[in-house]
């Protein structure tokens, strides 16, 4: 199945006190460019995001949203240090011998100097934080490539579609071509025998000059392989993944022989098959840059 490189996808997962929230979204691009917002508390995990987005997608410019939040009341907690509180106690008792004050120094003043009592982040365990935020990717990543599955089925219907238009643009120029032909010897016979009059012309001349015409003309080879182009690219379409770029090449060389067969074309009718050839790729094209 083919899949866009337009997509989104967002997952909310709660495990006991903490909660996870992953949104992403993205857009074409000619690799796989990787944009990650989160809080610095999970950025230990940012290879292991990299690499697990790396099996549900191939190509495509995706950011991707993280919020955490620990909902439990034990974030952090205070800590006492002893040895401050000691320096601060004894240098007290020294100023209290050296100037002959009253050390009147209390618990609750002394919890306020700097140090004494601090407040320390409770140390979070990383493999059940990688448990709580995976399950939360992998939830925004399945709606992510199943949104990409959805727009990646629109786009084939549509360049099916302009597909079947083609060929009948070919079949046209296909079918016009020995009528030009035809049109130009019976122009030819009407010329020469106005120039000649009663002469009889040399029939060996005449089809020696339509042979030239014909040849210069031709574009049965261009029409056979713009064909094969078509059926070629139908297959692709049915292939499972990673076909943006086999199309683009494709597209490519169906352009090209489009071009020949403009620049060969001598007759108002196959000239303008030949723009909407032209017109109708360049439309395919397009559309094959939204595939991944």
């Amino acid at each position: 199945m083919i899949k866009s490189m337009t997509g989104f996808g967002r997952c909310e997962i709660q495990q006991d006190s903490k909660k996870f929230t992953v949104e992403l979204k993205s857009v074409n691009h000619r690799y796989l460019d990787v944009n990650i917002r989160m809080p610095k508390k999970l950025n230990f995990f940012e290879t292991s995001i990299r690499t697990l987005l790396k099996s549900y997608a191939n190509r495509g410019k995706v950011d991707i949203f993280i919020t955490y939040e620990d909902l439990s009341q034990a974030q952090s907690s205070v800590k006492y240090n002893p040895l401050i509180a000691a320096e601060y106690m004894k240098y007290f008792k020294q100023m209290e011998e050296e100037f002959g004050l009253e050390n009147d120094i209390s618990v609750s003043a002394l919890a306020r100097f700097p140090e004494v009592l601090t407040m320390e982040e409770q140390v979070e365990d990383e493999e059940e934080l990688w448990n709580g935020l995976k399950k939360a990717l992998e939830g925004a990543f399945t709606q992510f490539v199943e949104t990409r599955i959805t727009e990646g089925e629109n786009l084939k219907k549509d360049i099916l579609a302009k597909l079947t238009f083609l060929e009948q643009e070919v079949s046209a120029v296909e079918e016009r071509s020995p009528q030009i032909v035809a049109e130009y010897r019976q122009k030819l016979e009407e010329k020469v025998a106005e120039l000649l009059a009663d002469t009889q012309m040399e029939e060996n001349r005449l089809a020696a000059e339509v042979i030239l015409y014909a040849d210069k003309i031709c574009t049965d080879e261009e029409v056979v392989r713009l064909k094969s182009h078509i059926q070629h690219m139908r297959a692709t379409l049915e292939e499972k993944e990673g076909i943006g770029r086999k199309l683009d090449f494709i597209a490519q060389e169906m352009n090209r022989e489009a071009n020949t067969i403009l620049s060969k074309a001598n007759d108002i009718e196959v000239s303008n098959h030949a723009i909407s050839l032209k017109t109708e790729i360049e439309k395919i094209r397009e559309q094959i840059q939204n595939i991944e």
